[in-house]
């Protein structure tokens, strides 16, 4: 790292971290008792601080791991500086805490960003600041840094795994992704997606051998033949029976493999992956859920997602393979037909963005689910062309993971997003400059609106004299 970058990122961090830290005091002024989730996150760490480990809200779905690093961090911390009394894991302590994650996930965004685009010398150290900067003010995710949620240290956790992972050092990548695995239970698909993009690369690597001693041209993925997926699928089918070739990958991720069947050990004897409230968090196969998350991506990467150029490829791609979209169209009406659904908490709770998207949206009639699919076709074919510079087993790596943290899940939350769209995110080559200056003025509007209505237009329900107030 250059001086000059490495002072670059060093005030970026300051800055951020300043003012965070002067909305971390407004929000803790405004807002001192917990609020939503945090009714049930806060008591438990504090039965965790008083040292009342078999105490257990049966309301919460998660495992312990943000009440056992919280009192890891504030015990210590309590004891060094002579705190005492209700200072100790109080409410605005333990949302602290994801105060300190949130400067962890800075610093391997920018990590991250490095290891993945290290051979592209066109990148200048200004972009990669600018993009780490952007991604650490990711709306969904930068809001929950100022409350006791388990997003921020999920985050923290999956990234940290990620990064040691493209560094080689396995063993460690699966220890921090069983971390995160604690903090929250559909963090062990990144540690499958970490395991996977190893054996990708491994094969992806025999597969350009494979082509050199045909004398063939490289592998594109922008190659559309069908006779070329079928080769692929031949030459992953052959590879992966070879028995020498199976030891050798199992050699090389058995610390994903452990850390896997310990998640599948924890499901049989918890039967389930849901720790208490399992009614109100049941799976089920909603694949509309895929559709709502390429019109997230959409949305927060239009800078260069919704660009004249990609518009014109699309129609370009629309005209060539016109019986492929009319199938695809079909399909995506058949699932949103049959497996569309409505959680309950979706329409009652009016504390969130997607309780206003879909009644404003989705309630104005029954075929608007259906209208939007052309929308869905164009923001997933947008979201898959962006990838196109990784390998076809990497894409396959990564969409069947997405696949795993999405489409089970019965609820529209938005927070469910928000480690697929980092991955997404980093994983992409560098957008423009331009568009990297609109994705971060973009960032930034969202934030201070979603800010401004929690702090500034609170409201109250009928019936209650609890203050209620706008969030994620």
């Amino acid at each position: 790292m250059e001086r000059a970058e490495r002072f670059g990122l060093w005030a970026a961090l300051s800055g951020a971290l300043l003012l965070s830290c002067l909305l971390f005091a407004a929000i803790n002024r405004q807002q001192r008792e917990p609020y939503i989730d945090e009714v049930f996150h806060v008591p438990q760490a504090q039965a965790y601080c008083a040292a009342r480990f078999r105490q257990w809200d049966p309301m919460i779905t998660t495992l312990p791991g943000l009440y056992l690093v919280s009192v890891g961090i504030v015990k210590p911390a309590a004891w060094l500086f002579g705190w005492s009394g209700s200072v100790v894991c109080s409410t605005g302590m333990l949302r602290f805490i994801n105060l300190l994650f949130s400067v962890g996930n800075f610093y391997l965004l920018y990590l991250l960003l490095g290891k993945i685009h290290q051979k592209n010398k066109a990148v200048s150290g200004f972009q990669r600041i600018l993009s780490t900067l952007t991604l650490a003010v990711f709306p969904t995710l930068y809001f929950f840094t100022f409350l006791y949620y388990t997003d921020t240290g999920s985050t923290f956790f999956t990234l940290f795994s990620y990064l040691m992972c493209l560094y080689g050092n396995h063993k460690t990548s699966a220890l921090l992704g069983f971390c995160g695995f604690m903090f929250r239970q559909t963090n062990i698909v990144w540690t499958i997606f970490c395991g996977g993009s190893v054996v990708a690369e491994r094969i992806n690597e025999a597969w350009k051998t494979e082509l050199m001693k045909k004398k063939e041209e490289k592998f594109s993925s922008t190659k559309e033949s069908f006779s070329e997926i079928i080769r692929i699928l031949q030459f992953l089918i052959k590879y992966i029976m070879s028995f020498k070739n199976l030891v050798a990958l199992v050699v090389l991720i058995w610390p994903y493999i452990l850390s896997v069947s310990a998640f599948f050990t924890f499901v049989v004897i918890n039967g389930g992956i849901v720790v208490g409230d399992r009614s109100n968090h049941e799976a089920c196969l909603h694949f509309p859920q895929l559709f709502y998350f390429f019109s997230f991506t959409l949305f927060f990467s239009f800078p260069y997602l919704v660009t004249p150029c990609k518009i014109r490829n699309f129609l370009q791609s629309l005209r060539k393979h016109p019986r492929h979209y009319g199938i695809l169209i079909a399909i995506s009406l058949f699932l949103v037909w049959k497996f569309t659904y409505v959680h309950k908490y979706l329409l009652a709770d009016n504390r969130h963005y997607t309780f206003y998207i879909w009644r404003k949206i989705f309630q104005r009639h029954e075929f608007v689910k259906y209208v939007l699919v052309p929308v869905y076709i164009f923001a997933g074919w947008s979201f898959t062309d962006s990838l196109k510079s990784k390998s076809v087993f990497w894409n396959f790596v990564f969409f069947v993971c997405l696949f795993a943290v999405t489409v089970p899940q019965k609820l529209l939350e938005f927070r469910y997003f928000i480690l697929p769209f980092l991955i997404y995110r980093l994983n992409i080559p560098f957008p423009p400059l331009s568009g990297q200056l609109l994705e971060f003025t973009l960032y930034v509007i969202v934030n201070a609106v979603t800010l401004h209505l929690f702090l500034n237009k609170t409201f109250q329900w009928p019936n209650s004299e609890e203050i209620q107030r706008f969030m994620w």
